[in-house]
């Protein structure tokens, strides 16, 4: 992490007050101590912060970009404060505690975040290359900062309380704001930058997602893509941490939390779908009443095109087909349907390539009333990183040239 914590709340009351002097009286430092830690940060980015006259001094593109980023971080570990009331956890006076302050090192959030993901300060500590005694002070430290602990033992190990698990929460939304701030200035100096992490929900896996990413690649060899698969509430978690920028997939409606915001892309509707050559593939039109008693591979209970899927039968006094099979994985799906005559409901998008080489058939059964909304679910009041923003801007692309070729 090349933004120190420290120097970062120097800088902040440097560039919120307009000055070195101003900012040392809000801080009550030095004025030497404050230029110092603003000198320091301008080395690690490699950028001028502020451009000094005999008048004052202001902030450059890249100041106000840290300004608005390093801003959004020391927010949220203003916010532990709320948590800790919302918890009922009020034994350090809030103003009083370095973590709300910004005058605690980084390298003690991270010790702390290790802990919270491996649940072992011995785990912890190999991987950031530290004594388990070292971890282990940090730990502490930061409890008697906040007046209460983070973690509690258990079978499992090393689990986090609430509000571990708030302040887990708020120490990742702060570093993903300063990773950004990193990478919004090496924008601005010319050099995009910066790992895109994406969260892959099943619609956009095969053609949007994947073409995307290899348009932006070839147009910005310098960023970084990282794509995680995996059930709705997991990536939700990992949004919600700033883990992930983004997820790209079907909407929840509503959202999921109210810090999560969806914006749609697209709208795509449900297709029946079996191998070639099965028994009704020569059909000119189906009822819902014939095909309910098929056997199904279907979505796990609780997705979207689950849900939309047999609201279908209920809407026409139908209950929903009992022979199912539950399955999250696609290449599960297709084996199942070529070894077999079930039948599936998937989006053309989700199995474009088997239907291209005729792997798969789409029988005739009117979905259209399936149609439901794909887009961006990202946290509500984030700013995308340069990254993402542009991987945002491909999958439009690629959206809406899918879209104009009706696929």
């Amino acid at each position: 992490m090349a933004i120190g914590l420290r120097h970062l709340r120097a800088f902040l009351a440097a560039g919120e007050t307009g000055g070195v002097g101003k900012a040392a009286a809000r801080l009550r430092r030095t004025q030497s101590a404050i230029s110092r830690s603003i000198h320091i940060l301008e080395r690690d980015l490699g950028v001028a912060l502020f451009e000094r006259h005999p008048a004052g001094m202001a902030l450059t593109e890249a100041g106000r970009a840290l300004l608005a980023r390093g801003a959004a971080a020391a927010a949220e570990f203003r916010a532990i404060a709320g948590d800790m009331k919302a918890l009922d956890l009020r034994r350090a006076p809030p103003a009083a505690s370095p973590v709300f302050a910004l005058t605690v090192d980084n390298s003690r959030f991270e010790a702390f975040l290790a802990v919270a993901e491996d649940h072992h300060v011995a785990s912890a500590a190999r991987r950031l290359g530290l004594t388990q005694p070292a971890v282990s002070a940090s730990i502490r430290q930061l409890e008697a900062n906040l007046g209460a602990p983070l973690f509690e033992r258990s079978l499992q190990g090393l689990q986090p309380t609430p509000l571990g698990e708030a302040l887990a929460m708020r120490t990742k939304r702060a570093f993903a704001e300063l990773r950004h701030a990193a990478a919004e200035i090496s924008a601005i100096e010319g050099a995009l930058a910066g790992n895109v992490a994406v969260g892959a929900l099943p619609f956009g896996r095969t053609i949007i997602l994947p073409r995307a990413i290899n348009r932006m690649l070839e147009a910005h060899p310098g960023l970084r893509v990282s794509t995680t698969e995996g059930p709705f509430d997991t990536l939700a978690r990992a949004l919600r941490s700033g883990d992930l920028d983004f997820i790209f997939g079907a909407l929840r409606e509503p959202p999921p939390a109210d810090d999560i915001v969806g914006e749609p892309v697209l709208r795509d509707h449900l297709s029946l779908l079996a191998r070639k050559g099965h028994p009704l593939a020569g059909e000119k039109a189906l009822r819902f009443e014939r095909v309910r008693k098929l056997g199904w591979v279907l979505p796990r209970q609780g997705t979207p095109a689950r849900h939309l899927f047999e609201s279908l039968f209920v809407r026409r006094g139908l209950a929903p087909p009992g022979d199912v099979i539950e399955t999250s994985s696609l290449a599960m799906v297709r084996a199942l349907l070529m070894e077999s005559d079930r039948v599936t409901v998937l989006s053309r998008h989700q199995v474009h390539y088997e239907l291209a080489y005729g792997m798969l058939v789409e029988l005739p059964l009117d979905l259209r009333e399936t149609a439901r909304p794909i887009g961006f679910m990202r946290r509500t009041g984030s700013r995308p990183s340069p990254g993402a923003a542009l991987l945002m801007a491909a999958i439009r692309a690629v959206a809406a040239q899918q879209e104009k070729e009706g696929r």
